[in-house]
């Protein structure tokens, strides 16, 4: 038997996508966990700052970067800093569902397998939000950054004591770069386009814009990496089941063996 004759490499079972009102429903409670789950943590104010001041010693203790550097860059022009206070505001969620969404559709067994990383993550965020509330950079005077989303524009947080909708006293880890680095890495995983890599700049851009707008430290984004590359450990993606080839080589040997029964004998050919 040649190559061109060899039947072909059976195909990976499709996963079974799962039922879309449940989804709906998990994903909701997922948005919802995030949205509403930091109310735990509010009146913590003092803790919140004090531990402010201890993450702001810790990064000069590292010599990280100054956040300040990557504000300043943003202060060039006002269009450029209200730019990114939008990306700040409007990309993270739409991007998040869209790119659930997506999975959903077009990849069933990676949608189960990111929601899975996300929920994770996003459990464990909360955790930590109750464990050490945090105030970010633009309330912390000693820092010099200034809160561009309430002096340029749009802003997504009312004053912090009468903010009924979101706790701001939340800053680490940041769910903002751990989500956005779930995306790019759940689409270069589920896609094979050389250009797949180019989704690394959206955590990227959201990196410069929750540092430049003073919304996140620098250890922020540093927890939210090593809470996602703990999930993304312990939950991996599933391999894709092969078909089984259907003792294939043992058909083989018995078509030899029935060809060479039935082939006429060639009566004195040994004479």
């Amino acid at each position: 038997m040649n190559a061109q004759s060899e039947p072909a490499e059976p195909e990976p079972d499709a996963p079974a996508r799962p039922p879309l009102v449940r989804e709906l429903l998990l994903v909701a409670g997922l948005f919802l966990v995030y949205k509403f789950g930091r109310q735990l943590a509010t009146g913590h104010t003092a803790e919140a700052f004090r531990n402010a001041r201890h993450v702001w010693d810790w990064e000069r203790v590292l010599r990280l970067p100054d956040e300040g550097t990557v504000q300043s860059l943003l202060l060039h022009g006002d269009t450029l800093v209200h730019v990114a206070n939008t990306y700040y505001a409007f990309v993270h969620f739409p991007a998040t569902l869209a790119f659930l969404v997506w999975l959903y559709l077009r990849r069933p067994a990676h949608y189960v397998w990111a929601r899975r990383v996300l929920a994770a993550v996003t459990g464990a965020a909360l955790v930590l939000h109750l464990l050490f509330p945090l105030a970010p950079p633009r309330m912390l005077g000693a820092t010099g950054l200034i809160d561009t989303a309430r002096l340029f524009g749009p802003s997504v947080y009312g004053p912090p004591r009468t903010d009924a909708l979101s706790n701001q006293f939340a800053a680490m880890p940041s769910l903002h770069f751990g989500w956005a680095l779930m995306l790019a890495i759940g689409l270069i995983v589920a896609t094979r386009t050389r250009w797949r890599w180019l989704w690394l700049l959206h955590p990227l851009v959201t990196l410069l814009v929750i540092v430049g707008t003073a919304n996140h430290y620098w250890l922020d984004v540093i927890a939210a990496t090593a809470l996602l590359g703990l999930a993304l450990a312990v939950l991996r993606l599933p391999r894709p089941r092969q078909r089984p080839r259907c003792g294939l080589p043992h058909r083989r040997s018995e078509v030899r063996r029935r060809s060479s029964a039935e082939r006429p004998e060639l009566v004195g050919a040994g004479r």
